[in-house]
């Protein structure tokens, strides 16, 4: 939960400090159903969640600025309040899944753009008519992909008939700062199924399962440390390779256990997931962001990234067993040339009042 929390945190403390005025929904539909981790159960009070938030937002600048809406009833801002908000508002942000429930004041605020933080999986969802993500999708005048390679020639994923503008995570380098101290183990947080399998044009697009198998055997090959952070797969058949595993669950629970686990790391070793990997859409994910931001390299499986991000120095790349073994050398042979250039990224192309600024722009234009 802590890496969902920061990923809107970085859009909402970057837009705030970019001088907007920012109010963060959460809308579950009819009804909220949430996973309790301490308890082991669904549950539908709202207190859990809520109290997440409150948690979260309260300390930033954001403050009271929330509302979280499950049918008829709602936590945080009065309704009424919100109401006002809306019809003020020049533009709704939808990040990643769509609107279960689409109120008419959704459609008060000038303007409505919605953001694909998963590419290939969202595409895939629209062609075989996904109704929530197609009723989100039509409701919005701007659409957003982090898919820096859709359209190209070797790329499967469908536009659907939608213009995608191409936009990159955003990240609060005020919230994320290098980190002098030095660590031992190359990380990841990973959940090993987020989702069901994908299907498109009879070709099945997959999770982490169907991807990470391949470099199991990656600790046999190496003395480093390698270490996960794993929810949804027993941990015994990783240590058996000579994976260190921990409770990804705790790990991540909070923003800030998120943000010591990263910043404790010595580098991210990122096995991405098998859609991301076979349709090339040139995904990077939002949590290696942040490690570049904390000055730790990152060593990630190539979803073609060489075609729009700089690769070699803080961001290595792999393709196989044998490539990753390279990485981890190349990292660890340069180590203090691979930090400063993993910041200097982070810097140069993720910073939120950079990433914002050209998002917003696009998106009331």
């Amino acid at each position: 939960m802590g890496g969902h929390a920061w990923i809107d945190m970085q859009y909402l403390l970057g837009l705030k400090r970019l001088g907007h005025k920012v109010t963060y929904l959460e809308e579950c539909g009819e009804e909220s159903w949430v996973y309790n981790w301490q308890t082991e159960e669904l549950t539908t009070d709202l207190e859990y969640p809520t109290s997440y938030i409150k948690h979260c937002l309260e300390p930033t600048e954001i403050r009271n600025n929330w509302i979280y809406r499950a049918g008829e009833d709602s936590v945080g801002l009065d309704v009424s309040t919100f109401l006002d908000i809306c019809k003020e508002a020049d533009l709704l942000i939808i990040r990643g899944v769509p609107l279960k429930l689409w109120r008419p004041e959704y459609n008060f605020p000038t303007r409505r753009a919605f953001i694909d933080v998963d590419p290939g999986f969202t595409q895939f969802k629209l062609a075989n008519n996904d109704l929530e993500l197609v009723n989100t999708i039509n409701q919005s005048e701007k659409l957003f992909t982090i898919g820096q390679r859709l359209g190209a020639a070797d790329c499967p994923i469908p536009t659907c008939g939608y213009e995608w503008i191409k936009t990159v995570s955003p990240i609060s380098l005020k919230d994320w700062q290098y980190v002098e101290s030095d660590a031992d183990c190359f990380t990841t947080i990973m959940q090993w199924r987020s989702y069901k399998d994908a299907f498109y044009e009879g070709k099945l697009y997959g999770n982490k399962e169907r991807e990470f198998p391949k470099f199991m055997t990656l600790p046999s090959f190496t003395t480093q440390c390698l270490k996960i952070a794993l929810t949804g797969a027993d941990p015994g058949k990783f240590m058996e390779y000579g994976w260190e595993v921990t409770e990804g669950w705790s790990s991540s629970l909070t923003p800030s256990s998120y943000q010591k686990f990263i910043q404790e790391s010595r580098a991210e070793i990122c096995i991405a997931k098998h859609g991301y990997v076979a349709t090339r859409g040139g995904w990077f994910s939002d949590r290696s962001i942040c490690y570049l931001a904390s000055g730790r390299p990152v060593l990630v499986q190539d979803t073609g990234l060489s075609d729009w991000l700089p690769t070699g120095n803080g961001v290595v790349t792999f393709n196989n067993l044998e490539e990753a073994v390279r990485g981890i050398e190349e990292i660890n042979k340069n180590y203090e040339q691979h930090r400063r250039a993993a910041r200097e990224l982070a810097e140069k192309c993720f910073n939120a009042e950079n990433v914002l600024t050209d998002f917003i722009n696009k998106a009331v234009s």
